[in-house]
């Protein structure tokens, strides 16, 4: 083998080579911590309103008392479906500090998405805004939920902020479909409730679950990354030594402050936004809808912000809005792209526009999840994913598991405490990408130079990469080819400028009254959005191999004028 890992003659100053992930005995300890230490500091900024770290913890300990009087055994899941709201942050905590596992779920799912997630996880319990009710409404009875807690946008803005927010959200806009959960108590309801009760504290140990993380899977069925305390906390401490450079530029008794564009429910912003920013004292500007620039530009107005955590799509839409230089980008220490490729071209645009470069990261769900990342005092793009973090060690394997030489491509493959235990009750899937060396198999096709420099270079699964979100083939070809008209499909990613890739379909018929407006509305209705097809396209016949395995690159390469229906 080379030089095992080059990459640490290379570390910006500052930045060790080495983190204890034993620094605290679990994520109990350290929220216990970072509440009491910073209580009177700004924890949050929602719709204008600032929470303070003493008001998070008296609502997280509400919360946890309020689900142990439920009865719940230690270690049981409960599941939250929540953008980013004030809620999140207290009800997570809550679950932890009350010796539970944080189920995190996309409040954007289909009936579909959620009942598998709640079924394969053993979900007891769930918070779910009244925006996504009827979701759960559809699936409710086939799932092992038992105590629904309803949220609503106004919850934590004071009685009449609350409520003419709640009214435009269920009146003016008509965001809130129409649901009826009898059995579900509101979340203020809970609080109040729960301020009768003594949190009884949990004491977890290293290697306890914390949090079922759900991807997707090759087999098309969502798996969830089981993630221990010591996962979490090594890879926050990870990512904190490795931006130290960037946090000694905030000048001495300022408080830091991030944006929180990125959803706490992916595993990015959870640890790198909410955790993170626990432990350091800092603020978070909460952003439940990202999509809506104007309302971003308008709360990032209003706070001086120095850590911006994004994916290139969002950086690139924010770049390119007319509103974007109403906002004062001079605090801005630290842009870090991640979830997704950064392209040149919009780290070239961010840089001109705000004078700070930005640092491409990689990880994934399963790694807690930051892997690589280029050093935070980087001046130019390099299309490059960095080096390892502290205490992270990556190879370069072939298929036969066997480290390759510099310059070859080859699998990437991990291994340091932010890597999971294995999948949530899967035990062959887990096997398939640990080796015996405790290395995880990303998938990943990459290189590495002499100096520890990794690059992504393809993708050996079938994956696809919709502004950082994954969308696994097998899961949309499952769903397409239940519906009434489609002999067979396959999906496979195509280039997007938007969303660094998008979904493409492609359908063979045996009705052929079949149209693909009406294939887009089956899809609407059983894919979350992201992993709806962006291209359609009828063919006779799927190019496949001779034993019958579809041809997923011959689709990906080329494109065909459909075929008259």
């Amino acid at each position: 083998m080379q030089d095992s890992q080059p990459w640490l003659k290379h570390y910006p100053p500052g930045v060790p080579h080495e983190i204890d992930p034993k620094a605290y005995g679990s994520l109990v300890e350290l929220i216990d911590e970072g509440l009491r230490t910073h209580a009177d500091k700004t924890a949050y900024v929602f719709m204008g309103k600032r929470f303070s770290f003493a008001e998070i913890d008296h609502d997280s300990r509400a919360f946890g008392a309020w689900l142990q009087g439920l009865g719940l055994q230690p270690g049981d899941r409960v599941a939250i479906m929540l953008p980013n709201v004030p809620q999140y942050p207290a009800a997570v905590m809550g679950i932890l500090r009350a010796g539970y596992v944080v189920v995190n779920v996309n409040p954007l799912y289909t009936p579909r998405e959620l009942e598998h997630q709640l079924k394969d996880s053993g979900a007891k319990a769930i918070l779910i805004l009244e925006n996504f009710a009827t979701t759960l409404e559809q699936v409710l009875a086939r799932t092992p939920v038992k105590h629904i807690m309803l949220a609503a946008m106004g919850d934590c803005l004071g009685l009449l902020k609350g409520a003419i927010v709640n009214h435009v959200v269920r009146k003016v806009r008509k965001m809130v479909p129409p649901f009826h959960l009898p059995q579900a108590v509101r979340y203020r309801q809970v609080l109040a409730q729960g301020r009768q009760r003594q949190l009884q504290p949990a004491r977890p140990g290293h290697e306890d679950v914390a949090v079922l993380q759900y991807t997707g899977g090759t087999t098309g069925v969502s798996k969830g990354a089981t993630l221990v305390h010591r996962n979490i906390i090594a890879n926050l401490l990870q990512s904190e030594a490795w931006n130290k450079p960037m946090w000694a530029q905030v000048p001495s008794g300022e408080q830091p402050c991030m944006v929180a564009a990125l959803p706490l429910y992916h595993i990015f912003g959870f640890t790198v936004n909410m955790m993170l920013g626990l432990r350091l004292g800092a603020c978070n500007i909460l952003i439940p809808n990202p999509r809506d620039l104007p309302a971003m530009f308008k709360a990032l107005r209003k706070t001086r912000f120095h850590s911006f955590p994004a994916v290139n799509t969002l950086f690139n839409a924010m770049a390119h809005h007319p509103e974007f230089g109403t906002v004062d980008w001079s605090h801005l220490r630290l842009s870090v792209g991640g979830g997704m490729a950064v392209q040149q071209a919009t780290a070239k645009l961010w840089r001109d526009k705000t004078g700070c470069a930005v640092a491409e990261g990689y990880g994934l769900s399963e790694t807690s999840p930051s892997v690589t990342c280029t050093p935070v005092n980087t001046t130019a793009y390099s299309g490059s994913i960095g080096m390892p973090l502290p205490s992270t060690d990556v190879r370069i394997l072939d298929d036969d598991g066997r480290e390759v030489p510099v310059g070859t491509p080859g699998e990437l493959a991990v291994k340091g405490p932010q890597v999971m235990v294995g999948y949530w009750q899967r035990p062959e899937e887990t096997a398939k990408v640990m080796t015996a060396e405790g290395y995880f198999r990303t998938g990943d096709i990459a290189t590495v130079d002499d100096k520890g420099f990794f690059r992504i270079v393809d993708r050996k699964k079938d994956m696809i990469l919709v502004s950082g979100f994954n969308v696994y083939p097998n899961e949309v070809e499952d769903v397409v080819t239940q519906m009434n008209g489609v002999l067979e499909c396959a999906a496979v990613g195509v280039k997007d400028e938007h969303s660094g890739e998008a979904v493409k379909l492609v359908v063979v018929k045996d009705n052929p009254a079949l149209t693909e407006q009406q294939v887009r509305d089956y899809c609407a209705q059983h894919l979350t959005g992201y992993k709806r097809p962006k291209v359609v396209e009828f063919r006779t016949e799927l190019p496949k191999t001779p034993v019958g395995k579809i041809l997923r690159r011959e689709l990906r390469d080329t494109t065909r004028d459909k075929t008259p229906a």
